[in-house]
């Protein structure tokens, strides 16, 4: 008798034959009776769809590569950066430059050449998730930015398919399975989304490089229980993971029967726009991906009242020695890596200092940060205390890094 996990995963099919190769590569899932020959057969029929190949994507792909599941899908955009080596360990040195599912795909196939990959060189947009996760068994959701999260949530509802989700943070990091039978969604445990830029990404507050691989392996792990049917997969349960203090606990989960996707009377019939439903600006669809969802602002000369200035403008007016003040509003540790010699006042200390920077209350005060985000934020603070001419560098340091001073190191 099929279990509800194995009869949504559609995997009670019949079963592809294990060759000799095959059966010695797996020897050690075969003499696991929870796993055997079925199991391992079962693995070979699976399809799972990776939605990412970044740092949670990058240890959950390679486990179920080598753990025998017959196809992986891989949707990213995204190209390897130097930055992504340090967490994304299916990349490397020789693909940096490479699209990554291309880079990917040479790490997985290296791994176990029986492995069929298929690649999604695409953005996940409302127009294309139900066409492409309609052919996967599970999806496993390594993505870090929340109009994705509650994409690949409605659409794996709508489905009927499991979603094997983390997420992570600096030290820590949460998992669970969504859209289970008679299991909560993730709607269920987070019906609206933060403010935008409430919640910084990991390239402005920064990762543990070793905490995706945990999560990851916690991902690849509930997939293999979800397709053989075995175990407690985290149904119903949000798992939550403490690098520094090293302590797993656990909280329970309910499914809500008003929920609007995966309630009694669902009012979230089909997939909306999810930009506009977390209130940020649409990404680009070329381009890195890092680059195109952390643009501090939109691409407009004023922005909730404040001006926008390019860094080759700020380049000309320290040229000419205009009378500007320039102030840093990144953290001191980040002052470190690099800088451009402006005072450091960091964001969160920025009204409690106001009077060191009093004396420029009527000069033109240019604020910037990594790359444009913090310092709006800045910019807003210093024109509600009374400053009457500020703008905000877009792109920040990284911008000046790039267009400005390519010595200078990228971070």
């Amino acid at each position: 008798m099929p279990t509800a996990i194995e009869e949504a995963t559609e995997i009670n099919k019949e079963l592809p034959k294990l060759s000799n190769d095959e059966i010695a590569r797996y020897s050690r899932h075969l003499i696991l009776p929870e796993v055997g020959m079925e199991g391992q057969r079962k693995l070979k029929a699976a399809k799972v769809l990776c939605v990412g190949t970044g740092g949670l994507g990058a240890p959950l792909a390679l486990y179920l590569a080598a753990a025998g599941v017959g196809t992986i899908g891989l949707i990213d955009f995204d190209v390897v950066d130097k930055s992504n080596l340090q967490r994304q360990i299916i990349h490397s040195e020789a693909t940096v430059g490479k699209l990554k599912v291309d880079s990917a795909e040479i790490m997985l196939k290296g791994l176990n050449p029986n492995l069929n990959v298929v690649k999604h060189n695409t953005m996940l947009t409302s127009h294309n998730a139900l066409d492409i996760l309609k052919d996967y068994d599970v999806i496993a959701d390594g993505t870090d930015n929340f109009q994705t999260r509650y994409l690949v949530n409605d659409a794996c509802v709508l489905l009927g398919k499991p979603n094997a989700y983390a997420s992570i943070y600096r030290f820590e990091g949460q998992a669970s399975v969504f859209g289970a039978p008679l299991g909560p969604c993730y709607r269920c445990l987070y019906p609206e989304p933060p403010p935008p830029g409430l919640v910084p990404s990991c390239a402005e507050g920064g990762v543990l490089g070793i905490l995706p691989g945990l999560l990851g392996i916690i991902q690849a792990t509930e997939t293999i229980k979800l397709i053989l049917g075995i175990g407690e997969p985290l149904v119903g349960r949000l798992l939550l993971v403490d690098a520094l203090g090293m302590n797993f606990r656990q909280l329970k989960l309910r499914k809500n029967p008003d929920c609007p996707v995966c309630g009694t009377h669902p009012t979230v019939t089909e997939l909306i726009d999810y930009d506009q439903f977390c209130g940020i600006e649409k990404p680009t669809e070329v381009g890195p991906l890092e680059v195109a969802r952390d643009k501090a602002v939109a691409d407009l000369p004023i922005v909730d009242g404040i001006p926008q200035i390019s860094v080759e403008q700020l380049k000309k007016k320290l040229d000419a020695k205009e009378n500007i003040f320039v102030l840093d509003v990144r953290e001191p540790h980040e002052y470190q890596i690099v800088n451009i010699g402006a005072p450091l006042i960091p964001l969160g200390t920025i009204e409690s200092r106001l009077s060191e920077i009093a004396a420029h209350k009527n000069d033109e005060v240019i604020v910037h940060c990594k790359s444009g985000a913090r310092s709006q934020k800045a910019s807003i603070l210093l024109k509600n205390a009374g400053f009457t001419n500020v703008s905000n560098l877009t792109g920040g340091i990284t911008a000046w890094a790039d267009k400005i001073d390519k010595s200078l190191p990228k971070y």
